[in-house]
């Protein structure tokens, strides 16, 4: 088994995607839906950008957590070419049993009204890089970066939690019900 290659892996950037790294290891990704910034930084790896192909090198001892960063890495770039290339897709599903709740998004703050009862309303900013739109009793979050949506998704979800609750008896509240083209 060669282990050199498990140290060294390369990945084919799509057509239609540029890519440019800078020597502080900040990648810039543009592609048909738009354009993402992110760094990446480990001081044993080191990125290259070489006949339209990404080469992620490691230097110093070989070790077993570097080649698993390695992959990471590589990982990593396959979900910034979705991203930039057909977006990230997360779909919320609001489920009121118990009590009629409201759910409002203006000027990027969801609000949720009377949920369980409660008086006073519960609000979230919405973060800036994704797109959330309500349509019914649906919430779809877009965006770039899985990341960021993912926690978005999560925070909307969060934001009806109940502790002390069995979730499975008292299930009012917004769950993810999609994310990435899968249903849960």
């Amino acid at each position: 088994m060669n282990t050199e290659k498990q140290f060294h892996e390369e990945v084919e950037v799509p057509q239609g995607v540029t890519v440019s790294i800078t020597e502080d290891k900040v990648i810039t990704l543009k592609g048909a839906k738009g354009e993402l910034v992110k760094r990446l930084y480990h001081p044993q790896i080191t990125l290259q950008l070489k006949d339209n192909k990404i080469i992620i090198d490691t230097t110093g001892k070989k070790s077993r957590k570097l080649r698993n960063i390695v992959t990471t890495y590589s990982a990593l770039f396959e979900t910034f070419f979705i991203g930039v290339t057909e977006g990230h897709e997360y779909k919320l599903k609001i489920c009121s049993g118990h009590f009629p709740m409201n759910v409002t998004l203006k000027n990027n703050v969801l609000e949720v009204k009377n949920f369980i009862g409660e008086a006073v309303p519960r609000r979230m900013a919405i973060k800036p890089g994704v797109d959330v739109k309500m349509d019914g009793e649906f919430i779809t979050v877009t965006g770039l970066d899985k990341e960021l949506c993912g926690n978005v998704s999560a925070e909307i979800e969060h934001l009806t939690k109940r502790t002390g609750f069995d979730f499975r008896r008292f299930q009012d509240g917004i769950y993810i019900i999609e994310k990435a083209g899968r249903s849960l």
